[in-house]
C-alpha cells in the first residue's frame, strides 16, 4: 500500500490529479474546540507511517546490533529517529500546503522522459522492498502456525488486499487499525524488556553518542563492525516511501487551503500527530535493541 500509491504518480502525465483520488480531502476536521480535539482528528497519518519505522529491516538491524554490541547503538536509533522526524514534517507540510505529494512535485519538475526512468526505477525499488515485506509475513507466520511458505505468502497478500479494500469504508478505519497494531508491538516488546531485566543505567548512557560506535573492527563472535551496523540502522530508519507516503495521506483531512491561519494550524497538528507517532516507533525500535 505504501509504495504502490507514491510510485504510480512519479510516471504519471497529469501531476494535477489529485492524490489518493477519492480518499483526498475525505476527512472532516473541527474547525473550533480545544487542542487535543482537533490533534485526535489529525491524528491517524502518523501512525501509517510510523508503521514503515517498524518493518523488518529495523527489526533486524536492531535486534543484531543488541545482540554483538549491547546498548552502544541506542545513540544511533536516536540520531536517525530524530531526523526522520524532521524530514517526515517536511515532506507532510509540502502535502498540505503544496497540495501535492513527493511524487507528483518530482515529476513536476522532470521531463516526460525523466518522469519514465523515475517510474521504472521505482517500480524495480518497489519489488525489491515488497520481497523482504511478504516474505517476512510468510515466514512469521510459518513459525506461528507451521503452514507451508506458499500458503504463508498468499495469505500475507490476501490480508494487503483486504486492508486496502477497507479504504471504501473511510480512511479512518485503516488508520485506527495500525495505531491499534502499533500499540500492541509496544505492549507485547516492553514486557519482554522487562523480563529481560535490563540495566537501566547503560540504556540510558546507550543514548550518548560515542566514537565506538565508528569502530570499523569486527570483534570475535561479531558478524560485523560498529559502523556497519549503525549504517544499518540508519538506512533502516530513513526510508524515502515514508516521506512519499507521508506528503500524500496528510491531504486525507478536509482544510480551507485559502484560510492562512486554518493551514498554519493544520501544519502544527500535522507536526504533532507526526512527532508522537515516531516518538512510540522510536520507543519500539529502543526495545527491540535491547
Amino acid at each position: 500500500m505504501t509504495n504502490s500509491n507514491a510510485a504510480r504518480p512519479v510516471g504519471a502525465a497529469n501531476v494535477e490529479e489529485k492524490s489518493l483520488g477519492d480518499v483526498n480531502g475525505s476527512i472532516e476536521v473541527p474547525k473550533t474546540g480545544s487542542f487535543w480535539r482537533k490533534l485526535i482528528a489529525f491524528s491517524g497519518p502518523g501512525a501509517l507511517v510510523a508503521v514503515g519505522y517498524m518493518d523488518p529491516g529495523n527489526w533486524v538491524t536492531s535486534v543484531s546490533g543488541g545482540a554483538q554490541y549491547h546498548y552502544s547503538l541506542l545513540s544511533i536509533v536516536l540520531l536517525s529517529s530524530l531526523v526522520a522526524m524532521m524530514l517526515q514534517y517536511m515532506a507532510g507540510k509540502l502535502g498540505m500546503v503544496k497540495q501535492q505529494d513527493l511524487a507528483q512535485a518530482t515529476r513536476k519538475h522532470t521531463n516526460k522522459v525523466g518522469g519514465i526512468i523515475l517510474w521504472v526505477i521505482t517500480e524495480l525499488a518497489l519489488m525489491a522492498t515488497d520481497i523482504a515485506e511478504v516474505i517476512g509475513g510468510a515466514i512469521a507466520l510459518h513459525l506461528l502456525f507451521g503452514w507451508s511458505m506458499i500458503a504463508s505468502v498468499l495469505t500475507t497478500a490476501l490480508d494487503v488486499i483486504l486492508l486496502l479494500g477497507l479504504m471504501k469504508f473511510g480512511f479512518r478505519k485503516i488508520e485506527a487499525i495500525v495505531m491499534t497494531l502499533i500499540l500492541t508491538i509496544l505492549v507485547i516488546f516492553g514486557y519482554l524488556v522487562v523480563l529481560s531485566n535490563p540495566n537501566l543505567v547503560a540504556i540510558f548512557g546507550g543514548y550518548l553518542p560515542a566514537l565506538q560506535t565508528l569502530d570499523t573492527h569486527i570483534p570475535q563472535g561479531a558478524s560485523s563492525s560498529q559502523l556497519t551496523m549503525a549504517l544499518g540502522i540508519v538506512g533502516a530508519t530513513v526510508m524515502p516511501h515514508n516521506l512519499y507516503l507521508h506528503s500524500s495521506i496528510v491531504q486525507t483531512r478536509n482544510i480551507d487551503h485559502e484560510n492562512k491561519s486554518e493551514l498554519r494550524e493544520s501544519v502544527k497538528l500535522m507536526a504533532w500527530d507526526s512527532t508522537i507517532q515516531l516518538s512510540l516507533a522510536f520507543v519500539i525500535n529502543s526495545l527491540l535493541l535491547v
